[in-house]
């Protein structure tokens, strides 16, 4: 049995998703990765995470819908959303979407790691 947390990282930029997973999985968590958001319910439903990194630029529907859909779900709202990307006005996308947190790329590692440990202990 994995007793390890899960992250779900919604991601399509191959070499952030490769650091962020390197990074993750060293400091003790199981990685999940997804590089599409239109099916964030059945990703979450199958993986069960304990927090998610959502990128706002990602195909389909993009992070601020998925985020809307995971925090309408009554089964799923209560898992923290970090959401990361580049946009200059990423605290305001991140209250509209419902987003529990955010990170704004480009972001310093430690950054990384204590914003996801600071919603998982």
């Amino acid at each position: 049995m994995d007793n390890r947390k899960k992250i779900l990282i919604f991601e399509d930029d191959v070499s952030i998703l490769e650091i962020v997973t390197i990074i993750l999985e060293d400091a003790g968590y199981q990685i999940a990765i997804s590089e599409t958001s239109h099916d964030i319910i059945e990703k979450v439903a199958e993986l069960t995470p304990d927090l998610i990194l959502m990128d706002n630029w990602i195909p389909d529907i993009g992070g601020k819908e998925a985020t809307k859909l995971l925090k309408q779900h009554p089964l799923f709202q209560h898992i923290p959303v970090i959401y990361v990307t580049a946009n200059s006005d990423i605290a305001s996308l991140a209250a509209d979407a419902g987003a529990d947190d955010y990170l704004a790329k480009p972001f310093d590692l430690e950054d990384l790691e204590n914003i996801v440990a600071k919603h998982l202990e």
